[in-house]
């Protein structure tokens, strides 16, 4: 190799990589890789809608359009799903249908209907579940925090409420009682 040929190719390195540099530079991520093609990028597959074909009206007096207004013959993607997954009701307008002899049979096998109050109690057992701690969780955990905010003496409020009213003055008269908060602290309690 001749000395000329080695001077371009040391003088073409670094130019090729402050090119490369200045390239990568110009995107942040997969940006640069989407720009050059290297990578492809899909459709989302939830925001392809399809519209409608064009009908010609049956006797050819045109309605006048209403701006804004949807396409009568739009189908919004609720009902194009309703078509899709159970064609009897869509066909209905939401009417109850006749079941058929297959979907009465069908259900028959299933078991009896669920009960209608389930949903109660399965959020009775998931809030009962909710309160249960665990071991690990009493001794990670074994100090309580104080509430934030102030605590206010719900039965020594009420007294002083009852007795405002008595006297004819405003609720708001008076200072509100509250619950102080414990200040003998164990040796213990001030290291934790």
């Amino acid at each position: 190799m001749t000395k000329s040929a080695r001077t371009i190719r040391h003088a073409l390195l670094p130019a090729s990589m402050l090119a490369l540099l200045g390239l990568a530079g110009c995107g942040t991520g997969d940006t640069l890789f989407q720009d050059i093609g290297l990578t492809r990028t899909a459709p989302d597959e939830f925001t392809v809608t399809t519209r409608a074909p064009l009908s010609m009206p049956p006797d050819m007096r045109l309605p006048v359009p209403t701006p804004g207004a949807t396409r009568p013959q739009e189908v919004s993607p609720r009902q194009a799903a309703e078509q899709a997954l159970v064609p009897q009701t869509a066909l209905a307008n939401g009417q109850p249908t006749a079941r058929s002899s297959g979907e009465q049979a069908l259900l028959g096998a299933a078991g009896p209907e669920a009960d209608p109050s389930v949903r109660a109690l399965v959020n009775q057992e998931a809030e009962a579940k909710a309160k249960q701690t665990s071991i690990t969780d009493r001794l990670m955990f074994w100090k309580s925090k104080p509430a934030p905010g102030i605590v206010v003496d719900s039965s020594a409020e009420a007294k002083r409420l009852r007795e405002n009213a008595a006297l004819g003055r405003s609720a708001e008269s008076g200072d509100t009682p509250i619950i102080q908060p414990n200040a003998h602290k164990s040796i213990l309690d001030s290291i934790f």
